[in-house]
């Protein structure tokens, strides 16, 4: 079965080592693309069957997280029609981002502290990286 053109050029990215559930790692990506533009009103999500395969997670999980998206007010699901990004602006509060680059840095320097890679040589690469 084909993804729904929302997801076709966005794809969600599981990092089961960061210790942020599941559920908030595809809500927070969904939100995040939303507020950027990426996911635009009206688009179509995957089934919670077809994300919970592509993702390899638990139903229930993808379940959860598109609930507390509708509740939030970001998604809309029509009875055998499918889930649908609404009309609802997505902003992403400065304590969000704040919280998502703690996390980002904290989750960063500590792969990079496991492989022998010091502050310093991070630093230098992750300036090399911005100006590619």
């Amino acid at each position: 079965m084909k993804a729904p053109p929302a997801l076709r050029e966005f794809n969600i990215t599981l990092d089961h080592h960061s210790g942020v559930p599941i559920y908030r790692q595809i809500i927070s990506q969904i939100r995040y693309a939303i507020a950027r533009g990426e996911l635009k009103p009206g688009s179509q999500l995957p089934t919670v069957r077809q994300l919970a395969v592509e993702l390899s997670v638990n139903p229930n999980t993808v379940i959860k997280s598109y609930k507390e998206l509708e509740i939030r007010g970001n998604l809309e699901t029509q009875q055998g029609t499918g889930t649908f990004i609404s009309e609802a602006d997505v902003t992403i509060t400065d304590d969000e981002r704040a919280r998502l680059l703690e996390g980002l840095c904290r989750d960063v320097v500590g792969r990079a502290g496991s492989y022998g890679i010091d502050l310093d040589e991070l630093i230098v690469a992750l300036q090399s990286a911005r100006e590619e």
